[in-house]
């Protein structure tokens, strides 16, 4: 691998597009589309998008025939949507957790000040809605 400099260009990266493995990407899509209070995008060849706030694309593309390895997949959501987010999964029955291992259902976290909540999608998928980020040392 060659390169400039280490310090060169070291912050300029960002991710755009990432693809989540769905038995049906219209019904995973839409799933995240209506918790998170999105509208998913018009087909891309065999992907099915949805488009977040800070430009990054989840494309949503079907397997049907293997296995589906669940994922973790984090959402920095503003404060005032999250209530609403709660609400849609409560509507659709969908359990929320406060923990990542599904131990204390029908609860949210207050990690780093913050509100969040654990719940699966229709593939099994580890999703988390979070208002604040978690601090790194």
């Amino acid at each position: 691998m060659t390169s400039g400099s280490a310090q060169e260009g070291q912050n300029d990266i960002q991710l755009n597009h990432t693809v989540i493995s769905a038995y049906d990407r219209h019904l995973s899509a839409e799933f995240l589309a209506a918790v998170l209070g999105l509208e998913v995008g018009a087909p891309f060849g065999p992907f099915l998008p949805l488009d977040l706030g800070n430009g990054v694309t989840l494309d949503y593309y079907e397997k049907r025939d293997e296995p589906i390895q669940p994922q973790h997949y984090a959402f920095l959501v503003p404060e005032g949507r999250f209530d609403g987010m709660i609400a849609r999964l409560e509507a659709v029955d969908v359990n929320y957790y406060a923990d990542p291992h599904h131990t204390e259902p029908g609860r949210t976290n207050t990690l780093f000040g913050g509100r969040g909540a654990y719940f699966e999608d229709p593939d099994g998928h580890n999703m988390e809605i979070m208002t604040r980020p978690y601090v790194r040392p």
